[in-house]
């Protein structure tokens, strides 16, 4: 039962965050396209901070995988770039940090739109 403990914390973790995104959808006049920006960005202010570290250390993919997530590989990626490459890290690190997800998400995304069947809407 141990074992399944990590997958737990990250389902809790990850369902959260998509709870409070429904409700921002359900009982605000926020469009999702907003609510996806803020989630980002605070992403990249938490994971710029550290504090985003300790979800990431207690959910696992449960805090990777969402939009939070992907704010907070770009400041961790733009931390470690400036680390190494200094001041022209800032431009640099977010790019390399998330490329391989960006990447990835284009070529299913491709994948899917060639193996499926476009029709209209009713």
């Amino acid at each position: 039962m141990e074992a399944l403990f990590p997958y737990l914390k990250a389902f809790l973790f990850g369902g959260a965050l998509c709870l409070i995104g429904q409700l921002l959808i359900d009982k605000t006049g926020l469009t999702p396209a907003r609510i996806l920006v803020a989630y980002v960005v605070n992403g990249v202010v938490l994971g710029g901070l550290g504090v985003y570290q300790y979800a990431v250390d207690f959910a696992g993919a449960g805090a990777t995988v969402p939009l939070m997530g992907f704010g907070y590989l770009l400041a961790k990626g733009v931390k470690e770039a400036v680390a190494k490459d200094g001041l022209f890290g800032v431009l640099t690190g977010g790019f390399t940090a998330c490329s391989a997800g960006v990447t990835a998400a284009v070529v299913f995304g491709l994948l899917a739109a060639l193996f499926s069947k476009p029709r209209p809407k009713p």
